[in-house]
């Protein structure tokens, strides 16, 4: 049995939904979300895809790569809702 204790010093895992370039994603789906670069502060137009959901490592994030504006992230989160059937 692990204790308590042991499991809080695990590293921590964050979720994501993938990003990727917006030149590669030609065609717009109910759950992909297209974000300018203008917009969010990357640096290029991005399409965030719900059904790429990943867990990665906190560590492998070393900074903020750009933000979303609270009407994008209810996108988002619609788009992963549409993914996860909720």
């Amino acid at each position: 049995m692990v204790s308590d204790d042991a499991i809080n010093e695990l590293p921590l895992v964050v979720t994501v939904i993938a990003g990727t370039s917006g030149r590669n994603i030609l065609r717009d789906y109910s759950t992909n979300v297209r974000v300018t670069a203008e917009e969010c502060g990357l640096p290029r137009d991005t399409v965030f895809m719900a059904f790429q959901i990943r867990a990665v490592d906190a560590s492998r994030l070393h900074e903020l790569a750009g933000t979303l504006s609270d009407v994008r992230m209810r996108e988002v989160d619609a788009a992963r809702r549409v993914v996860l059937s909720l």
